[in-house]
């Protein structure tokens, strides 16, 4: 028998607490109180208290700097109204620094302020008239040397048909004609990485998938029968596929249709999710429920611990990315969402996206992704400036996977190496050195060096060996032409978040359509402007039609035309009919991700 949601969270790994009404009681472990307030959401202010118990002369708190993205964003650009009190009477509070206050009091304290966010998840927060999406780093202050204490939050004045999720442990409480939920979590780090959706959301349970998953729904326009089985064949291959889940219960927060965020977030227990339909999902919950071992439990060393007030360099993103990218790909088509035409055809797009980046030639995987605190200049996105670490990480997947089977006649691959790190590291709670425990796990699964491949690709620049590595598993690669489709203009987010035009082609579409440098983008085709708008038209075709509102001085005007081309060299996969026997049984591994020694 399945449980309802509500139930089955009394089991997860978080504390509960039953409440008498919807103020927290002076009982409760829960060392640090924050209240949030949802009244009048239209405005989009969250309106929180946060109550520190055994203050001794003064505390020091912070908002976090980052989150969600690699990106140093400045959460307390959003906030207003700081102040504190002990009881009724107000205490001593300055700011800083733009992250940091400091309070001068004893005994308890409570610090009041609004932040403002009305800005799509799944990397950002929101409030409005419809739901609310919440990152809580985004919008809860904290308390360097107190971040393992446990806290809970009281989400208040909540409208009377909304609800709340998250992966974090939730008590629902009613008290005459206030409404109040309250979620626990064992420490705040813990809570930031447990999102929060509230709302009018659907919700449902992926019909046999165990341990249990939970999906809830915040869109219009999706089909409830094709999410569920898309979800479930995704979930049961990845679990299978590493001997095992590492939670008792998950949660999918989906947000579908217009205006929502492009792309997912991975969390240790969840993901949120945006995006414009149900047939974009498969392909990013494939990659952030894989997530849920890459990264957030096989773990490189320099991303710990979370430091919210820096940017956190680590070579490593090209593997806890890229190479989640590579089982992205596996997992859609080892699960029959895919054909292997379609992953054939993915792999050649990224082959051809790699290689038509300039920075290819100068820019190496881990250099990727120690870079990645750049990525929110739209200069730096640009082909001349950097490659992708999802992109050559994930080819590097591909291609270290083929050099595995074929030095072990296909009774290894790179299955085994993330089964290995996770039985080793993650399950240890030991952390990995960034490209060389990878290695090294590789090595000891392959029984021989990778020293050079390690060295010229991942570390290096070298070209990579696209013939010789693919000829391996009975595949080769053909060069074609193809259009591309190209925006003609190029800009960037300023702090404030809004995106500023800072380039345009002079004799591209944008240009005649009387789009201008320094105009202010505010909808794009109705919506949000697209995180990556490089990525956004990859996925585009020439001649399709994008309608930009913008901002120029004090006036508002639509700006409306038609994307360009460009011509370049495309890569296609395709399998070689005169393959040797092994090649073949490579290329059977990959696809259905079994090797010879499953069948001893």
């Amino acid at each position: 028998m399945s449980l309802p949601a509500s139930a089955r969270r009394l089991a997860r790994p978080f504390l509960i607490l039953f409440l008498s009404s919807f103020a927290l009681s002076p009982t409760t472990k829960a060392t640090i109180q924050y209240s949030v307030s949802l009244e009048h959401p239209e405005q989009h202010l969250f309106h929180v208290a946060m109550t520190i118990p055994d203050v001794k002369g003064e505390v020091t708190l912070q908002l976090a700097a980052w989150n969600a993205l690699y990106q140093i964003r400045d959460f307390s650009a959003h906030v207003q109204q700081v102040e504190a009190f002990v009881g009724t009477e107000k205490a001593p509070i300055q700011k800083l620094d733009k992250l940091t206050w400091h309070v001068q009091a004893n005994g308890t304290v409570t610090v009041r302020y609004a932040t403002y966010w009305d800005e799509a998840g799944p990397f950002a927060t929101q409030l409005n008239s419809e739901h609310a999406f919440i990152n809580p780093a985004m919008i809860l202050l904290y308390i360097q040397d107190r971040r393992l204490e446990s806290v809970s939050v009281s989400v208040n004045e909540l409208p009377p048909d909304w609800n709340v999720e998250s992966a974090a442990a939730i008590v629902r409480n009613f008290f005459g004609s206030t409404r109040a939920i309250v979620i626990q979590s064992p420490s705040y780090d813990a809570l930031a990485d447990s999102p929060i959706e509230i709302g009018k959301f659907q919700e449902f349970d992926l019909p046999g998938v165990s341990p249990h998953v939970t999906v809830v729904v915040h869109g219009e326009k999706w089909r409830k029968k094709q999410i569920e089985e898309e979800l479930k064949r995704i979930c049961e291959y990845e679990i299978k596929l590493m001997e095992g889940a590492p939670f008792d219960h998950y949660t999918f927060i989906l947000h579908i249709g217009r205006g929502a965020g492009g792309g997912g977030m991975e969390h240790s227990y969840s993901t949120a999710i945006g995006v414009p339909s149900d047939e974009y999902l498969a392909g990013v919950a494939a990659h952030e429920f894989f997530h849920l071992w890459n990264v957030k439990r096989i773990r490189p060393a320099t991303l710990e611990p979370v430091d919210y007030t820096k940017e956190q360099y680590t070579r490593a993103l090209w593997f806890a990315e890229g190479v989640t990218n590579t089982y992205g790909s596996y997992t859609l088509v080892r699960s029959g969402i895919w054909n292997k035409d379609r992953f054939y055809e993915d792999l050649g797009q990224q082959i051809t996206e790699l290689e038509s980046r300039p920075a290819n030639r100068w820019q190496s995987a881990e250099q990727s992704s120690l870079d990645a605190w750049l990525e929110k200049y739209q200069l730096y996105n640009q082909p001349d400036y950097s490659v992708s670490y999802y992109t050559k990480g994930q080819v590097l997947g591909d291609l270290l996977d083929i050099l595995i089977r074929d030095r072990t006649n296909n009774a290894k691959s790179l299955d085994d190496v993330l089964r290995a790190m996770n039985k080793d590291l993650a399950k240890q709670g030991k952390l990995y050195r960034d490209s060389l425990d990878v290695r090294l796990t590789a090595e000891k699964i392959a029984g021989g060096s990778f020293e050079d491949f390690f060295q010229m690709y991942v570390a290096g620049i070298e070209p990579f060996p696209y013939q010789q590595v693919l000829g391996l598993a009975g595949l080769e690669l053909r060069t074609t032409e193809q259009r591309r489709a190209t925006l003609g203009f190029a800009g960037e987010r300023e702090a404030s978040g809004v995106f500023i035009v800072r380039a345009v082609d002079a004799d591209g579409p944008a240009a005649t359509a009387g789009l201008r440098v320094g105009d202010a983008v505010l909808t794009w085709n109705g919506g949000e402007v697209p995180r990556r708008p490089s990525r956004w038209v990859a996925e585009q075709n020439p001649g399709d039609l994008l309608t930009l509102r913008v901002r120029r001085e004090d006036k508002e005007l639509s700006v409306e035309f038609r994307l360009g081309e460009i011509k370049e060299a495309a890569y296609e996969v395709l399998e070689d009919s005169h393959a040797a026997d092994k090649a073949r049984r490579i290329r059977e591994g990959l696809l259905r991700g079994e090797t010879a020694a499953a069948h001893r």
